[in-house]
């Protein structure tokens, strides 16, 4: 059976349910406040039209801003949504703003910019949740590699932009890539080697070589010198390779997969013999 609303009345010696004017209720409060803003604007507008000082807008402004946080429209919690690496006072720094100030005041575009400067940071949002809380939505980058150039380190993300130069020891497992270019490709190289899972545990260092191809550098110093043209298949190649022949486990130096149909294999140089009559120098 539906059920339908029914109103109640109060009867003789009953106490009397308070009744609040409806200029005082919480809902007329939001559209006064959004009616002022609007009148505010729209007054402005005409001011400016008519080349009067705009410091009355100004002016009207923050006295409606002013009435708005003693209504309640003020900064009471911060909700942050996404945050791992970003220090939550690093954070709180960049917002730059304090409970108890008027939320309608907060400047939303200028602390989105100042979120998305901090290193970890890649993109932010940045809401008014009214009466009285400020949502921020961070997106944080990704490490992948660290890349080494001209005697430095620094901590690379997914696509290739720099997010940290100092305090990488907790990164010391990441592939470390060398040369100008490295950074911009090191993404598209790392999705080649995941293919072969098996390889990938072994490689320590990637080289790019004259912005055209890679260098692999793996454990026991074996060198693996990879196309510039679709590395993932010699990638794979070498992997059977390895399967069929062991040729890791070899003594190598270099492993050549530049051309397509061959794998090139060059050892080590042997130590040179003393000459006869000559003692070896100890």
């Amino acid at each position: 059976m539906k059920k339908t609303a029914s109103i109640k009345t109060s009867k003789r010696g009953q106490p009397r349910r308070r009744v609040i004017s409806f200029w005082r209720h919480r809902h007329f409060r939001t559209f006064l406040v959004v009616l002022l803003i609007g009148l505010g604007v729209a007054g402005g507008w005409g001011v400016w039209r008519s080349g009067l000082v705009p410091n009355a807008l100004e002016k009207a402004k923050w006295a409606v801003i002013a009435a708005s946080t003693e209504m309640g429209f003020k900064v009471d919690e911060i909700l942050v949504i996404g945050r791992k690496e970003t220090k939550q006072k690093d954070l709180l720094a960049a917002v730059r703003l304090a409970r108890g100030a008027p939320i309608l005041a907060f400047d939303l575009a200028a602390a989105q910019k100042r979120i998305e400067a901090l290193p970890w940071v890649k993109k932010a949002s940045v809401e008014r949740m009214l009466p009285d809380t400020v949502l921020l939505n961070v997106e944080e980058r990704e490490p992948l590699v660290l890349w080494q150039h001209k005697g430095a380190f620094a901590l690379i993300d997914t696509d290739g932009e720099v997010i940290l130069r100092k305090g990488l020891e907790r990164f010391s497992d990441l592939l470390v890539v060398v040369g100008a270019d490295a950074p911009k490709h090191a993404a598209k190289l790392l999705q080649a080697l995941a293919t072969e899972p098996e390889l990938m545990h072994l490689v320590k260092a990637a080289v790019r070589v004259g912005g055209r191809r890679w260098n692999l550098r793996l454990k026991g110093d074996i060198d693996v010198r990879l196309p510039e043209e679709d590395a993932a298949a010699a990638w794979t190649r070498l992997a059977e390779y390895e399967k069929t022949h062991q040729v890791l486990e070899r003594d190598v130096r270099i492993l050549d997969l530049r051309q397509p149909d061959r794998l090139i294999v060059r050892r080590p140089p042997r130590p040179a013999k003393p000459a006869k009559g000559k003692r070896q120098e100890t």
